[in-house]
């Protein structure tokens, strides 16, 4: 769960670095000259190569997170007293753990 809570964080930053670099190609619009224009090129590429990645990211992440609930879901479908113990557990262990404070 912690990978998945890193990638989600991960996958948070690179959409703010998209949206700087965007914000960096239209405030340099106006700048003429041949290597500003193929370096404006070669940033665009790689930003829609960059979103691009981006989505098929979130999409895996979706998926993956919906895989996992569906198994949590079935865990207790098919053992509702084992899911009742854990979470009284789980429950009893925190209320300990608040209790202390």
């Amino acid at each position: 769960m912690e990978t998945d809570l890193t990638k989600e964080k991960l996958l948070a930053d690179f959409k703010v670095v998209v949206a700087d670099a965007e914000a960096l190609l239209q405030a340099t619009a106006s700048q003429a000259g041949e290597k500003v224009s193929a370096a404006r090129e070669r940033i665009q590429e790689s930003l829609g190569k960059a979103k691009v990645k981006l989505a098929e990211a979130e999409a895996a992440l979706v998926e993956r997170t919906k895989q996992a609930a569906q198994a949590a879901d079935d865990f207790v479908h098919d053992h509702p007293w084992k899911a009742v113990g854990i979470s009284a557990c789980i429950g009893m262990v925190v209320g300990l753990l608040i209790g202390r404070r």
